[in-house]
């Protein structure tokens, strides 16, 4: 049921933190389907239940518990949970339990839910009741890996995501084992590779540098032009909701045939077209600052998903 007064879906983000707080701006200003009813942390003096307050939003400190025995939670239909891989697993059984129909946008790499990435597959998931958004990584990289399998099979794809260690909050760093098996098995899933493998950098470089990316792509021989045709209008698919995503430079390919192949550690004799593509996300510094392209896809990519999902509510 969407709020009479709006036409619109009424929402809550669970975690006050950069992300959330993010997500909680990103909503109030360029939503066009939700409605964001509670902001809900543990902290009672975060910086996200304060500065909803300020905006309006009802707040609860006490956590997933808190929202359930809110007086606005009849109300709500859909869920961002902005905490941890743990918490998550947490927070979906009690919010389940309590609201069985209840939606859960999970930007924890819980896993809970298919994943989703919406370029390539929100299609596909807009009923889920839990739906996944990978990691940052996976959300800034795997529209690449789709990108090429689209044209040619894809034996292996490999992405090194490098972000600015000031990004990385206690969340991100206390899931990195998380982060690297989620987004190796989304590369698969998703990206369409038959075998994937994520690494992620924290540089500690000041001042911080902005995320860049790194995709590597092993195909069957095909078309280059083709695959770099792909390439740019997956970019150009995801520039629609993280305007700051871009490639660095040029796609770069390098073929290996018969008289030239190549032995790749974990992968083995290989011949066909390799792809490599260049990637920077700058963030739009709504909450966080611009070099944060890395939470800010993230959060960029779960509003996306959930105004899609709001939407076919909307108009049902």
């Amino acid at each position: 049921m969407s709020s009479a007064s709006t036409n619109k879906v009424k929402v809550a983000i669970i975690g006050s933190g950069n992300i959330g707080t993010d997500l909680m701006i990103k909503i109030m200003r360029n939503s066009r389907h939700l409605e964001l009813a509670v902001m809900v942390g543990i902290d009672p003096q975060s910086d996200g239940l304060a500065r909803a307050a300020r905006l309006g939003v009802q707040t609860t400190h006490e956590g997933v518990e808190g929202l359930i025995k809110h007086p606005a939670f009849n109300t709500i239909e859909m869920v961002f949970d902005a905490t941890s891989a743990s918490a998550h697993v947490h927070n979906d059984a009690l919010l389940r339990q309590a609201k069985p129909s209840i939606r859960l946008i999970d930007l924890t790499p819980a896993a809970i839910g298919p994943y989703c990435v919406p370029v390539v597959n929100l299609e596909q998931n807009l009923q889920q009741l839990n739906v996944n958004m990978v990691t940052c990584g996976g959300q800034a990289t795997i529209p690449m890996v789709a990108a090429v399998s689209r044209v040619a099979k894809v034996n292996y794809a490999e992405i090194v995501a490098s972000i600015a260690s000031k990004s990385a909050g206690p969340g991100t760093r206390a899931n990195i084992d998380e982060f690297t098996e989620t987004t190796s098995k989304a590369i698969e899933v998703i990206g369409g590779a038959a075998k994937g493998k994520a690494i992620i950098i924290m540089n500690p470089a000041e001042p911080p540098l902005i995320m860049r990316d790194t995709v590597y792509v092993l195909s069957e021989p095909t078309d280059q032009e083709r695959v770099r045709a792909s390439v740019e209008e997956m970019t150009a698919a995801v520039q629609e909701y993280v305007p700051g995503y871009r490639l660095k430079q040029q796609v770069q390919f390098e073929a290996f045939d018969e008289s030239n192949p190549v032995t790749i550690p974990g992968v083995g004799r290989f011949v066909g077209l390799k792809t490599t593509i260049f990637l920077e996300v700058e963030g739009a510094a709504h909450y966080l600052p611009a070099y944060a392209g890395n939470l800010d896809i993230m959060t960029s990519a779960a509003m996306a998903t959930a105004d899609r999902m709001a939407q076919t509510i909307v108009c049902a």
